[in-house]
């Protein structure tokens, strides 16, 4: 049998049905897009420590790659604010910045982020981001967006400053505040208070002065354009370099040039832990965005294949002078409303993107970083959100408890302690909720076949009967906890003859739950009671009978709880 190529290579689905519709569509977002681009990445490249140029050379080969790969047909791939900020504080603890060094280390991060998203994606291990629980992720991404908002006041301000934790860039900043240069200041408290006008104040302008809807929300989408052009002109007629303010400076006139990673193992040994971090983080977002954006056309996202885009994607930009990517939200978005139809608009986005890199990076010269500052500052803070704390308060306490502590570690720690902590308390808490199941003594609904708990309903029960409902599948964290639970009801309740567990809610049972299951039933044995089950569903019935245990069973296994209850009505106690 033929491989199914459509499988790996989702181009030649969609290619095979591309139209001069799709084709008009494309090339106006990626019109849009690419000048939305153009400031955006020349300003993730400096949050991630690089040279402004690697923005753009991040965001051309990676989105080509991910036009072929990729499986969604509005997610756009490049430099993201999270992960920008992740390189930085992975690459500032091993090279100092401004070197050859952290270039190149840059480009061994972004390979070895692809490797592992390509490895995952071909051994089919998307699920793997199910582990992260949202309220985590939320709470990470809202302590990173303060973060990274921190982190680029010394360019408003037009000071140095370090640090990768809230409180060390604080205190830096305190430390070097009498060092302000006040007409950057200037420029940077401007270029973000227009930023966040344009985003709110401008369309209900424009909408006022009668211009529709359509057009209208191209020219919010490219208003930062607007400050760029300003803050460049400004510095360049005034002579403001001479004055301190710290500009772009030249950007090299080229195509993204052809590079290697280091294979250095030691180099390597370091980067692999903030690898697989960037990875993981990166997938999550951006497969959050892909399938939120899908499900508005009813377009169906694979998530194994979406892992070996994005591998394919980091691998292009440690190919091509760049540093680690994904699918970014606010990019995706402006594709997706400008029209993009396929991810051929990604590719003439690329296309856009290496014109400009050809042509228009000599006008960039006198762009000031505090410029490209407000740009990252104004689009984190959308990604802040407080009331993650107040639902999950609401809702869960161990949430809440899981999205405060990963939000403090975070902005204590830094990033990848966060992530880490994020990565951790997921996983934990996914452990402590199934090690605990919940399990309802249950009782018939007098004139029904149905059982339900009997703290919550009026039902009828049977003293020589006790029917508990497990509502988890069972298995080596949880399984004693089942044992504690049914040696704790039966041992000082002298009437009790038979247990039923019914099983409705169990997927699964392990060897630790099955070797629990014995366990019961010999205790029960011994205290002169029956184990029986019910309602057992086929595959675990299944793995049941490839094991002694049915065989050794006190009692018997019933189809339906209502049987089971009927049946050991006519027992005699």
């Amino acid at each position: 049998m033929k491989p199914d190529m459509t499988r790996y290579f989702p181009i030649l689905t969609w290619g095979r049905e591309y139209n001069r519709f799709a084709l008009s569509s494309d090339l106006v977002a990626a019109l849009i897009v690419t000048i939305m681009l153009i400031p955006q990445s020349l300003a993730y490249a400096l949050l991630a420590g690089l040279p402004p140029e690697a923005g753009l050379y991040a965001s051309i080969a990676p989105i080509m790659l991910y036009a072929v790969f990729g499986t969604s047909r509005a997610l756009a791939v490049g430099p993201v604010a999270v992960v920008s900020l992740m390189t930085a504080a992975a690459l500032s603890n091993i090279v100092e910045q401004g070197t050859m060094g952290y270039a190149v280390a840059a480009l061994s991060l972004a390979a070895l982020s692809g490797v592992i998203l390509l490895v995952m994606g071909l051994f089919r291990l998307g699920f793997v981001a199910n582990f992260l629980s949202h309220p985590v992720i939320a709470g990470f991404i809202t302590a990173s967006g303060i973060i990274i908002a921190a982190s680029q006041l010394k360019h408003i301000l037009g000071i140095n400053a370090e640090g990768h934790n809230l409180l060390s860039l604080t205190l830096s900043l305190v430390e070097h505040l009498s060092e302000t240069n006040w007409i950057t200041a200037l420029i940077g408290i401007l270029a973000t208070g227009f930023l966040f006008w344009v985003r709110k104040g401008l369309k209900p302008l424009l909408m006022r002065l009668g211009l529709g809807g359509g057009l209208t929300d191209v020219l919010v989408k490219t208003g930062p354009v607007a400050i760029v052009v300003a803050t460049t002109a400004a510095v360049w007629v005034l002579g403001l370099a001479d004055k301190g303010v710290k500009i772009v400076g030249e950007v090299p006139q080229s195509l993204p040039p052809l590079t290697l990673p280091s294979f250095s193992p030691a180099l390597l040994g370091q980067l692999i832990v903030p690898a697989f971090l960037i990875s993981i983080i990166g997938f999550v977002e951006s497969i959050s965005v892909a399938q939120t954006l899908a499900a508005k056309k009813r377009q169906r996202i694979d998530p194994d294949q979406e892992l070996i885009g994005l591998g394919a994607a980091n691998i292009g930009a440690a190919l091509t002078g760049g540093f680690p990517v994904t699918g970014g939200f606010s990019r995706s978005v402006v594709n997706f409303d400008a029209g993009a139809e396929t991810p051929a608009a990604g590719a003439f986005t690329a296309v856009g993107l290496a014109i400009a890199a050809l042509a228009l990076t000599p006008l960039i010269f006198f762009l000031p970083k505090a410029t490209l500052a407000a740009t990252i500052i104004v689009a984190v803070l959308s990604l802040v959100d407080f009331s993650i704390l107040r639902r999950s308060w609401t809702y869960s306490k161990a949430d809440f408890t899981a999205v405060l502590a990963t939000i403090l570690l975070t902005l204590a720690l830094g990033v990848e302690a966060g992530v880490s902590a994020g990565v951790g308390l997921s996983v934990l808490l996914h452990l402590y909720k199934s090690s605990k199941p919940h399990i309802a003594e249950v009782g018939q609904v007098p004139g029904t076949e149905h059982y339900r708990n009997i703290l919550r309903h009026d039902v009828i029960t049977d003293p020589a009967v006790v029917s508990l409902r497990v509502d988890e599948s069972l298995y080596f964290a949880n399984a004693r906890y089942l044992e504690d639970k049914i040696q704790n009801r039966v041992a000082g309740d002298k009437a009790v003859r038979h247990v039923i567990l019914q099983c409705s809610a169990i997927n699964e049972i392990d060897l630790s739950a099955l070797e629990s299951l014995e366990a019961i039933n010999d205790r029960l044995r011994e205290m002169g009671v029956q184990l029986h089950l019910s309602e057992v569903k086929g595959p675990v019935m299944d793995r049941l009978k490839r094991a002694h245990f049915l065989s050794e069973l006190t009692g018997k296994v019933y189809l339906s709880q209502f049987e089971a209850a009927q049946d050991l009505l006519k027992c005699p106690n």
